[in-house]
């Protein structure tokens, strides 16, 4: 069944105002992104909701930590009912084999996918963290570890999108944050891109936040959107 590629981030300080939002659209337009802030505003409770109303979400947690922990969270996330959770590649096979391992046998098994380099990071940031490898050649690698350990795909900008789909196929998700429209301002991105060029680039999934959760008619921006770069079948 074909399926929106828009990712709604709900970047709210509370429930309330997230569901004020979510009233505004439906699960046929978007799947809707639960990160930090509001989770730890609203917690599992709001997820739970969610779901329950028919959509698809992400929650993106980004678990870094070791593998056991990172494990019995992402159990949880799965218990939630929850569409796509994510894990940070930087912490490692061991911890990213315990997540798959830990999601195997549940019944409605989530997507699992791995963030490479956050979008917010250029290659300057990375050399002063001693990567000098660049953004996108350290996304590339980060992409390589991900795949090997067998889990669904990644988070990464457009810039490499392309390059990682070719390397290992398309069934491996790209999910890519720092898109934004023509217009729009970049914010706090480093690595952007417009829709259209995301989805040319390899992009399964767009990220898209404030364009969308700002417009005066949600509805009317999702339906442009979602007609200018079409389904995911």
């Amino acid at each position: 069944m074909p399926t929106s590629r828009i990712i709604v981030p709900l970047d709210y300080p509370s429930a309330r105002l997230a569901e004020e939002f979510v009233a505004r659209v439906s699960s046929r337009e978007c799947a809707l992104k639960v990160g930090k802030e509001l989770f730890t505003a609203a917690g599992p409770a709001l997820v739970s909701r969610l779901v329950d109303r028919g959509f698809r979400v992400f929650l993106d947690l980004k678990y870094h930590d070791i593998p056991n922990t990172v494990a019995q969270a992402c159990k949880a996330a799965a218990d939630l009912g929850v569409w796509l959770l994510n894990v940070h590649a930087s912490g490692g096979r061991a911890m990213m084999t315990a997540a798959r391992e830990a999601l195997a046998a549940h019944p409605q098994r989530p997507l699992l996918i791995a963030v490479t380099v956050l979008t917010s990071l250029d290659d300057q940031a990375l050399f002063e963290l001693g990567i000098a490898e660049g953004a996108v050649r350290h996304a590339e690698r980060l992409a390589r570890l991900t795949s090997n350990c067998g889990l669904d795909g990644v988070v990464c900008s457009a810039w490499e999108a392309g390059s990682i789909k070719a390397a290992h196929g398309a069934g491996f998700l790209a999910v890519t944050p720092g898109i934004r429209l023509a217009e729009g301002n970049a914010h706090d991105q480093a690595r952007i891109a417009t829709p259209e060029a995301a989805v040319r680039a390899g992009a399964d999934y767009l990220v898209i936040g404030r364009a969308i959760t700002q417009a005066a008619d949600p509805h009317a921006m999702l339906t442009g959107i979602n007609t200018s770069i079409g389904t995911r079948e």
